[in-house]
């Protein structure tokens, strides 16, 4: 935009506490946002001696510039947005659903399966609720495990796996957020620190292999089991992945596979590729240097995948391949608002009225301990996230400010990585079990069990594993060691768990589950 940036004081933090604000009373992300970037323009514009019309006009100018700069990305967005769709309507979902139904037989595969499955179903959360509910639902019926435990084995698999692959709609958001820090690289460095996700998974796969449950949840599991045993699965009608989806019978598990491995090694391929590392660049410094360029590559080469696959098998007809792809561009349309949003408010903050500038000085002055931030920091995205129901609106709010705070407060490069580490996780957090997250709502679709239900009987496990990440963050402000905190906390979450099991040995017996 070719504008200088002004010291706008305590003024330059309004943004930010207007969108945050705004979210928490409104519920509402998308108005937020734009209204935060509005404040923000009318302080550079007033505190400049321009008027209101100059305002209005650079709010577009900033969307425009961020569109700009971030174009590869958005194109990349929608593309994968285009193959999530056409893959769930190919059939293969339906062929791998035929198939597990004649090899999973008892209650603890079932669950396992559940999970692998949304562990590698990684592109997207929405397709991974959808998709693995559609597959798993007659599977887990059949074995008499609770909707409820259905649902939460969707929702705990969905955001927490998409956030901790580098190869997702997610990675690419976070990426674009921390820019300044390293961006994608960047993003592979807070894997590590991103508690919530590890531990959620960590103890899905905990809870699956042992039938362990507790709360809520146990009380489902023992009204499932103890009600009659359901009609097989092969009799029951299985609903569509999507709306419009109508997948042909013939479909093969290959046709699900296929086109998501051909992203993956593609995707790889493309960013070396991109950085140079044919040119004799090497392969970590090649994969850095314009990691969205190979994703889209990559994404590019899963549609031309399914696309040799479906149309000569007749899977599909070439108008509904591309009434698929438009159909993907619609379902990216909400995350793209947010994110060019975001951009917009991160631009006014970073380049126009110096939020950062002033919220590290403010943090010096008072001498907040750095080694307390991760803790704070992820305390601070859970209940933003919880309230607004959003992850993507939550980090896209806070990782530019804590970037800054980072970037310019003695000490705080030394905690970036944890930092936003935990920022991420307390954004997946809140998502995880918020009432009106989409995916939240997703995963009570995809299991066809009552959203109220849902949610009531995953809290417990979602604040025992928040619970666990904050004492972690304590450690990782401290020992600013991966290692030493991913142990800490697995340490902290045995020791919850064997407190639970001593309990319910002593009040109240398992209920007796069919024969592993």
């Amino acid at each position: 935009m070719g504008l200088e940036m002004i010291d706008a004081g305590w003024l330059s933090i309004l943004p930010p506490v207007v969108a945050i604000t705004l979210a928490l009373l409104t519920k509402e992300v998308y108005s937020s946002l734009f209204l935060g970037i509005f404040t923000g323009m009318c302080v550079y514009c007033f505190s400049t001696g321009q008027g209101l019309l100059e305002a209005v006009t650079y709010i577009f100018d900033m969307m425009a510039g961020k569109m700009g700069s971030n174009s590869m990305m958005i194109i990349f967005l929608v593309l994968l947005g285009s193959l999530v769709v056409i893959v769930s309507r190919s059939g293969g979902t339906a062929a791998y659903g035929r198939w597990a139904v004649r090899r999973i037989k008892t209650r603890r595969s079932a669950q396992l399966t559940t999970a692998l499955l949304g562990l590698l179903i990684f592109l997207d959360d929405g397709f991974n609720c959808l998709t693995v509910g559609t597959v798993m639902r007659p599977i887990t019926d059949k074995h008499r495990i609770s909707r409820e435990k259905l649902a939460y084995l969707l929702d705990a698999t969905a955001a927490p796996i998409c956030i901790i692959a580098p190869i997702s709609s997610w990675a690419v958001a976070v990426a674009s957020e921390v820019e300044e820090a390293g961006g994608l690289n960047a993003f592979v460095q807070t894997i590590p620190y991103n508690l919530y996700a590890l531990l959620t998974i960590a103890m899905v796969l905990f809870l699956s292999a042992t039938n362990f449950d507790f709360g809520p949840m146990k009380k489902a599991e023992e009204r499932c089991l103890a009600e009659a045993s359901p009609e097989p699965p092969e009799e029951r009608e299985q609903p569509p992945v999507s709306e419009g989806d109508t997948a042909p019978a013939q479909g093969t598990v290959l046709d699900l596979v296929l086109p998501i491995v051909t992203l993956i090694i593609t995707a790889i391929l493309g960013m070396a590729y991109v950085g140079g590392f044919f040119e004799g660049v090497d392969f970590a410094t090649a994969i850095g240097e314009n990691p969205v360029a190979g994703l889209t590559l990559g994404t590019s080469a899963g549609l031309l995948a399914a696309l040799i696959m479906y149309l000569p098998r007749r899977l599909m007809t070439m108008q509904q391949f591309v009434t698929g792809i438009i159909d993907g561009i619609k379902t990216m349309i909400p995350a793209l608002t947010i994110l060019i949003l975001a951009w917009a408010l991160g631009g006014v903050c970073r380049e126009m009225i110096g939020t950062g500038n002033f919220v590290s000085h403010f943090v010096t002055s008072v001498n907040l301990p750095m080694s307390l931030l991760p803790a704070i920091v992820f305390a601070v995205a859970a209940f933003l996230s919880f309230s607004m129901g959003t992850a993507w609106g939550t980090f896209g709010i806070l990782l530019p400010i804590v970037s800054m705070l980072c970037a310019g407060a003695p000490g705080g490069a030394e905690v970036l990585m944890p930092t936003l580490g935990a920022t991420l996780a307390g954004s997946v957090f809140g998502d995880h079990c918020s009432p009106i997250s989409d995916t939240t709502i997703l995963a009570s679709t995809g299991a066809q069990c009552s959203h109220l239900s849902h949610v009531s009987t995953q809290l417990p496990y979602a604040v025992l594993v928040a619970g666990v990440c904050f004492a972690g963050y304590l450690v990782a402000g401290l020992s600013r060691s991966a290692v030493i905190t991913i142990l800490a906390s697995l340490a902290v979450m045995g020791a919850a768990f064997a407190l639970m099991w001593v309990f319910q040995r002593k009040n109240t017996p398992a209920p007796q589950c069919p024969t592993e």
